[in-house]
């Protein structure tokens, strides 16, 4: 969690920070935060009220966050490749479908890459990663966000993932989950972009 900061206003509503409504739900912090945070709907409310309740005492921030996610390591850089494409609902299924494949060749191991077929799903991931203009830089770690297990069986991912006995049959199951994880982001989740004074800078739409 980025370090929270305050400061003297005159008071009355907070600015309005909503982004994107759809597909995903952006909104800007205004505290400081390194980070995309993601927060489920019902703690985006409480946050929100909370802002409300700031600005009402004539200061501006927040005193504390709801529980949520650091979208930090490669998810920062997911994250971030989305949020430029945050009006087209297209190209942002098409940068977690490749979330999705570079998640199952680094994390998912599977008898199908083990032979030259990690050659094929390689050449997909560069493909993919020209045409979106997206990339991810020093060691990966995770790529995929993070979802509550109410919303969400990883388990089931993964046995469906080791039933796959082709390639094809594998790029199905990738982009269906990753389908699906999406929907439940949309609809469950709400997404805070790095407060102002983090040394980030908001890219421009594609």
């Amino acid at each position: 969690m980025g370090k929270i900061i305050h400061f003297k206003d005159r008071g009355g509503v907070p600015p309005a920070n909503l982004i994107t409504a759809k597909p995903f739900e952006f909104r800007a912090a205004d505290w400081e935060s390194g980070h995309f945070i993601q927060v489920l709907r019902s703690q985006s409310a409480v946050l929100e009220k909370h802002r409300r309740e700031i600005y009402e005492k004539g200061e501006v921030g927040v005193q504390h966050l709801p529980p949520h996610y650091v979208l930090g390591g490669s998810m920062a850089y997911t994250i971030r490749s989305m949020f430029i494409y945050r009006s087209n609902e297209e190209q942002m299924r098409e940068v977690y479908y490749l979330a999705g494949l570079m998640d199952c060749m680094i994390h998912r191991v599977h008898p199908l890459l083990r032979t030259e077929n990690i050659a094929e799903i390689y050449k997909k991931i560069v493909t993919l990663k020209t045409l979106l203009s997206a990339n991810w830089y020093a060691s990966l770690d995770q790529v995929l966000f993070p979802l509550d297990a109410q919303f969400y069986d990883d388990g089931e991912y993964r046995n469906q993932l080791a039933r796959a006995t082709n390639m094809k049959e594998l790029y199905h199951v990738i982009r269906e989950q990753t389908d699906d994880m999406f929907d439940i982001l949309s609809l469950e989740y709400v997404f805070y972009t790095p407060g102002r004074g983090a040394g980030w800078e908001e890219p421009k739409e594609a």
